[in-house]
């Protein structure tokens, strides 16, 4: 599309747009009595108006039948984690069999790494990205330790090149070649939290199982972002949030994908909880654990009933509206972000891939020295952003629920 920096623009864009309607279904934080301009769903996302209801019918049934809810309820909790599987799927492209929700999102990652990190005193590697989140990093520097090796020696910390921002998909590919025989599991960041680039799933998923390692992301920033196939890549696991672009609420719970191909193997390592035991047969007490064959088998616990309230009440709106559609609105969206600022000299840099196919909705502007003060002057004139040390403000419209009047705003606010 031709954009041009103008109002009118963006206010046809706006009427022309057929998720418009959606931002109607989420609360706003306000400045000076007006909608503030907020671009921080990759940290938090904003409130479904309908998360309230949710939860207050858990509640309801909690007053009324307390024990009793887990059988005699409207949702009998149960079965909680069933009633959330198929949208949590088709969101990551599974089937309901391999997602479970569960948990948060760091102790899912190292209930994964249990299960796939296997490292014998020849193949004992992990490789991630250098950048990556840093509880990625304490999850696999801490798994390395346990199994009885040094960090240092362990992990393979993939780096940019020289004068460059982002990883290369051909380095990375040729670093799991030359490390391949010592590499146990690539565990990388589906979207890399800072500078917002999309890695090439399934060319490093293929590569790693070619060298006999297995393969598995963290999707805490593609989740609901990217439309995923992780059945279809073959990845092994996969592990994400529901507070960012899922929009369940701070501290929300976590989504698990294991492929089916690894349901069935009791040979697997694993911690086992009551939750985890073959549904027909759990209440029996049985003292013998015997796996559901499906990613619930992962389950350790009960599920967090309140929780997966406000994060059921998320999945409804992405099964109305669906990804594909999400996506198509993004890149646009984005595009025009990037348009806007590329059109005015700000004094930052884009370090997010300009390749749309290496990006979701996040554009992370590399500043100079007064960075903070200038995120600072953003934050007074109701610009909800996000800052990220040491010189990075991270900027995400949200297709389910931002305009392209809030870029068109935003980019104005900066000019002045």
């Amino acid at each position: 599309m031709q954009f041009k920096d103008s109002l009118s623009l963006a206010e046809e864009l706006d009427r022309k747009d057929p998720l418009s309607s959606y931002r109607n279904r989420f609360y706003f934080p306000q400045h000076h009595g007006e909608d503030a301009i907020y671009f921080c769903g990759n940290s938090l996302g904003l409130q479904p108006k309908t998360v309230k209801s949710y939860i207050e019918q858990e509640l309801e049934d909690w007053k009324n039948l307390g024990v009793e809810g887990h059988f005699a309820g409207k949702n009998p909790w149960m079965y909680y984690h069933h009633f959330v599987a198929e949208q949590a799927a088709s969101l990551v492209g599974a089937s309901k069999e391999e997602v479970v929700v569960m948990n948060t999102l760091s102790v899912n990652l190292n209930l994964m790494m249990v299960s796939f990190y296997q490292p014998s005193n020849a193949r004992y590697k992990i490789m991630i990205e250098a950048d990556a989140f840093p509880s990625d990093h304490y999850a696999v520097q801490e798994q390395a330790k346990f199994h009885g090796f040094d960090p240092k020696d362990a992990i393979i910390q993939l780096y940019p090149r020289e004068g460059e921002y982002t990883l290369r998909t051909e380095d990375i590919l040729a670093r799991i070649q030359e490390h391949g025989d010592s590499l146990a599991l690539v565990m990388l960041g589906g979207v890399n939290y800072y500078t917002g680039q999309f890695f090439k799933l399934e060319e490093i998923t293929k590569a790693g199982h070619e060298v006999g390692a297995f393969v598995g992301f963290d999707l805490a920033h593609a989740a609901g972002n990217l439309p995923l196939e992780l059945h279809a890549w073959n990845i092994d696991f996969a592990t994400w949030c529901s507070y960012k672009y899922l929009n369940s609420g701070p501290g929300g719970v976590s989504g698990v994908f294991i492929h089916e191909k690894h349901h069935k193997n009791r040979d697997l390592p694993r911690f086992a909880g009551w939750w985890g035991h073959d549904e027909k047969t759990r209440f029996k007490m049985a003292k013998d654990f015997v796996p559901m064959e499906s990613a619930a088998a992962w389950q350790m616990s009960n599920a967090q009933i309140l929780p997966m309230a406000a994060h059921w009440a998320s999945l409804e709106i992405f099964k109305e509206v669906g990804i594909k559609s999400l996506r198509e609105k993004s890149l646009l969206l984005t595009g025009f972000l990037e348009f806007l600022l590329d059109q005015n000299e700000f004094g930052f840099k884009i370090i997010t891939p300009r390749n749309t196919e290496e990006r979701g909705c996040q554009l992370s502007l590399l500043t100079e020295a007064n960075g903070k003060d200038l995120f600072k002057k953003l934050q007074y004139e109701g610009v909800i952003a996000d800052w990220r040390e040491p010189n990075v403000i991270r900027i995400a419209p949200v297709p389910l629920y931002n305009s392209f009047k809030d870029v068109f705003r935003f980019v104005e606010i900066l000019k002045s």
